[in-house]
Order: C-alpha cells, then sequence, then structure tokens
C-alpha cells in the first residue's frame, strides 16, 4: 500500500461545505420513494388478491404483470416513461415518471408478499366471518388485513428501503434527489471519492430510520397478537 494516501480519500472540509447542497436534494428523494411506496401498496393488493382468484381471466393477467416488472431493470422502466413516452404524445415530469415507475415496479414484489402474507391466515378466519354474514370485502378489510400486515411488515420494509436507495437511479431523468445533487457537486469540485463516500452515509442513516419505523410497527402490531 506504500504510496497510497489516506488522507485524500475524504476530504472533511469539502463535505461540511457540500453537505447543504446535497442536503437540498433530500426531500424530492422521500417524496419520489414515499409515492412510489404507496402506488406500490394499492397496486400490489389488487394484483395479490387477482394473483389468488379462482378466475383464469383475472389469475393470469396479474401473473403476467409480475413477471415482467420482475424481469425489467427498473432503470429501463424509468427511460420508458421519461423519454419513450412523448413519442406517442404522453410527456410526464421528471418526478412523477419515477414516482410512477417506482411503484408499478415495486408492485410486483409487493404483491407477491401480499399474497403469501394473505394466504399464511387460517382459512378458518374466512369461514368465522362467513357464519356472521360477513362479505368478502369486509371481510378482507376487518379480519383478514389486520392479520396479514403484522407478518408483511419486515419485508414492506426491506422494499421501501430498497425504493428509497434506488431513487439514485432516478438522477438520469433529472429527478433533483439526493444522487443527482451528487453528482452536480462532483462535476464542480472534482472530489469524487469524497462527495460520493458523503452521499452514501447520508442514504445510511434513512435506512436506520426506516428499520427502527419497522420495529415500531411491529411492536404495535404484537400487542393484538
Amino acid at each position: 500500500m506504500n504510496g497510497f494516501d489516506f488522507g485524500g480519500v475524504f476530504d472533511v472540509r469539502l463535505a461540511w461545505e457540500t453537505l447543504p447542497f446535497i442536503l437540498e436534494g433530500l426531500p424530492a428523494t422521500i417524496g419520489v420513494a414515499v409515492a412510489g411506496m404507496a402506488i406500490g401498496l394499492l397496486l400490489g393488493l389488487f394484483l395479490a388478491l387477482m394473483r389468488s382468484s379462482e378466475y383464469i381471466a383475472l389469475r393470469w393477467p396479474a401473473r403476467i404483470y409480475i413477471s415482467f416488472m420482475r424481469g425489467t431493470p427498473i432503470l429501463v422502466f424509468l427511460f420508458i416513461l421519461y423519454f419513450g413516452l412523448p413519442y406517442i404524445g404522453l410527456e410526464l415530469g421528471a418526478i412523477v415518471a419515477a414516482s410512477i415507475g417506482f411503484g408499478l415496479n415495486s408492485a410486483a414484489y409487493i404483491a407477491e408478499i401480499d399474497r403469501s402474507s394473505l394466504n399464511s391466515i387460517d382459512h378458518g378466519q374466512w369461514e368465522a366471518a362467513k357464519s356472521l354474514n360477513m362479505g368478502y370485502w369486509k371481510t378482507l378489510w376487518f379480519v383478514i388485513l389486520p392479520q396479514a400486515a403484522r407478518i408483511a411488515i419486515p419485508p414492506l420494509t426491506n422494499v421501501f428501503m430498497d425504493i428509497v436507495k434506488a431513487t439514485s437511479l432516478a438522477a438520469v431523468i433529472t429527478v433533483p434527489e439526493l444522487f443527482q445533487r451528487t453528482q452536480i457537486a462532483v462535476g464542480r469540485e472534482f472530489d469524487a471519492m469524497t462527495l460520493y463516500i458523503l452521499v452514501a452515509l447520508i442514504y445510511w442513516p434513512l435506512c436506520v430510520l426506516i428499520s427502527f419505523m419497522q420495529d415500531r410497527l411491529e411492536a404495535r402490531y404484537s400487542k393484538f397478537i
């Protein structure tokens, strides 16, 4: 390791001076991640119900969608939404395109999480609700989903954490999030190592916070076991 300058790896002064500029991208990062997760949760639940349906007309479209989204790189899909759709007359803003892209992509993973969580609930719960004259949707909403949610919290948290980190890909479609601001700073300061380490240190506590929220949610739901 002779000749390697460890002191030149991370410039504390530059990191401190550049931190406010990079943090200006934090609202976009959080906004895209939350919007994408919200879309994914809503669409994922319906996909999970379709995937579990006894009707082939519902089951197979859901299977094809899930397979396609899980087999398509999110970066390619972001390019399709932002650069491709204008060719057919539909133009989306960068933040909107990113939110929709992450939502549609994450829905495929959330659907499988929801499906396995719903299937893990004893079928007797459905029968008991039916004996009380509760309809399908009422049973699902008030009996099955609360129990399935407790099981789904850890994997859903992992999905959200992955979305937060994946928002860095939105820099390529000009979303002004953390990584895009970092790239601007790198072009201005010519110290890529320091600034890329800095943005990594910003993503880290974000993910720690998400893990803390997961623990709180699990503790809350455990009271109802």
